[in-house]
């Protein structure tokens, strides 16, 4: 729990605006256990936990780690919004298939929102290259798999094993950072309330893939 708590608990208190001293008066604490607290050198007990819940409005399932979704709520399949749909173009597959493809359309639909609202054609244009070569790359893999004829494409094989593709999306990858840091207009307020205020039906997928994907870093830091 230690970890996961620290994190949120400090995160949570910063985004409230309130210094680690008076964020201890209000929860009953002294501000040196808050600090060992957001620092993971002591773990507290329920009844701190459950004060902390209260004091910043969200569940302890979101306080823990186990959800980002600030209600305690388990994200499945049937509840995100697939805005794959939104023009008949039903995906079939398995519930596990089908829960990742909405996480994967619903994330990169409100990614692309919020690039075209910034206007910078630029990180538009890196970011369509890099996730495109990701597909490119995934789709070719099963085509080469399931005994497709390699010709039919432009790129030879040797370029998707010699890593021509991952220094294409490395490339774009700098780009589209070169992009972010380079813009010069209002970029778009990225905290949650504020994505699940302008995305109601998409913040919970984008939450999702933060989540799992901190999940699996964090298990390769621990290898």
């Amino acid at each position: 729990m230690r970890e996961d708590f620290a994190r949120t608990l400090s995160l949570l208190r910063q985004e409230k605006g309130v210094s680690q001293r008076k964020a201890a008066a209000e929860l009953g604490v002294s501000q040196a256990l808050l600090s060992h607290y957001e620092n993971g050198v002591r773990e507290p007990g329920l009844n701190f936990v459950t004060k902390a819940c209260d004091y910043y409005n969200v569940s302890a399932d979101f306080m823990l780690g186990r959800t980002m979704s600030r209600d305690g709520a388990i994200i499945v399949s049937e509840d995100l919004y697939d805005a794959s749909q939104e023009k008949g173009n039903v995906l079939k597959g398995s519930i596990m298939a089908t829960l990742q493809k909405k996480l994967v359309v619903n994330t990169a639909c409100v990614l692309f929102d919020l690039l075209g609202k910034m206007g910078s054609r630029e990180a538009i244009t890196a970011a369509g290259a890099y996730l495109s070569d990701a597909l490119y790359q995934l789709l070719r893999r099963l085509y080469r798999a399931a005994g497709g004829n390699e010709s039919y494409f432009a790129a030879a094989k040797g370029d998707l094993d010699s890593g021509k593709l991952t220094a294409d999306m490395m490339l774009a990858r700098a780009q589209y950072a070169e992009a972010l840091e380079g813009f010069e207009g209002e970029l778009p307020n990225m905290s949650d309330q504020a994505l699940a205020e302008n995305y109601p039906g998409l913040s919970q997928s984008v939450a999702q893939v933060f989540h799992t994907t901190d999940e699996r870093l964090g298990r390769l830091g621990k290898q």
